[in-house]
């Protein structure tokens, strides 16, 4: 996603103070460059509805996304998880950890213009290189993994979707019938268009729309979900040792960034509201 890439850049202006230097593009026109980290500029976070939905102060000021557009989103629920984003920042905001921020802002301002059907279709077409898909000859240990682990799972989605997948020692892949992709795109239009934003972030963490699926319907894990993404990778890692801080944090950015596309599509699939909760420090 874009976004996962380009933090939020047009926030609310802070004090001038604290007001940083803004990179001019070719034409004179402000350049999509924000810092991976800023000074915190608000002091409180809170939610109020209006009417096309949930905003986000910060202070006193409206939450906007990177195209001047006015942060809403469709739930209450949502929005104290965004808020909590922001209020959970501390000296300086770390854009790249506020996973759920980001894809809110993909929703709102759809930088790259596409519709759902687009939306699902891309979705559906990491089934032709889905992970848990491609497997191994050699080392027989982990041919052996792969099937112990992956096949389960594999096997569940199709009893869950009536559908056939299958997997191969081909470069080539499966050869998923035509019927599977049918019923796949037939099961996603029932998300929403925000939803759907989730949907696509969750598959290309997990580069697996299988995974995924079984993640969403609450089949398996976060935890267990990345796992089976890295299963290949885990299991060398056994045989040959890892470098010691960089396994750890890229385990945990995966987990991070998974956990919240999920909790994202729950969110948006969500239709009633939650209590209204005051965000405390």
């Amino acid at each position: 996603l874009w976004w996962a890439h380009s933090p939020p850049a047009r926030l609310p202006r802070p004090p001038p103070a604290a007001a940083e230097s803004c990179p001019v593009g070719p034409c004179g026109r402000r350049a999509y460059a924000p810092p991976a980290e800023r000074k915190r500029f608000y002091q409180n976070v809170s939610i109020s509805q209006g009417e096309g939905g949930f905003e986000i102060n910060l202070d006193h000021r409206k939450l906007k996304t990177p195209q001047a557009k006015l942060f809403t989103v469709p739930s209450e629920a949502l929005a104290i998880a965004v808020a909590t984003e922001w209020d959970s920042q501390k000296d300086t905001i770390k854009f790249y950890t506020m996973h759920l921020t980001t894809l809110c802002n993909t929703a709102l301002d759809n930088p790259t213009q596409r519709n759902k059907t687009q939306l699902i279709r891309a979705a559906v077409k990491f089934l032709e290189t889905d992970t848990v898909c491609y497997r191994v000859e050699e080392p027989p240990a982990l041919a052996e993994l792969q099937k112990n682990e992956w096949d389960p799972v594999v096997e569940w989605v199709e009893k869950r979707y009536n559908v056939t997948i299958g997997s191969s020692t081909s470069i080539l892949g499966p050869s998923i019938p035509a019927s599977t992709k049918e019923t796949f795109v037939s099961h996603l239009a029932s998300y929403n268009m925000w939803a759907l934003q989730g949907i696509e972030f969750v598959i290309t963490q997990l580069k697996s729309l299988i995974l995924s699926m079984s993640l969403i319907d609450r089949h398996i894990t976060v935890e267990k979900a990345v796992l089976l993404s890295r299963l290949e990778e885990e299991y060398q890692i056994r045989r040959w040792g890892n470098v010691e801080w960089a396994h750890d944090y890229d385990l945990c950015e995966l987990r991070a960034r998974t956990a919240a596309g999920t909790l994202f599509v729950h969110l948006c699939s969500e239709s009633s509201t939650v209590k209204h909760k005051l965000l405390q420090d």
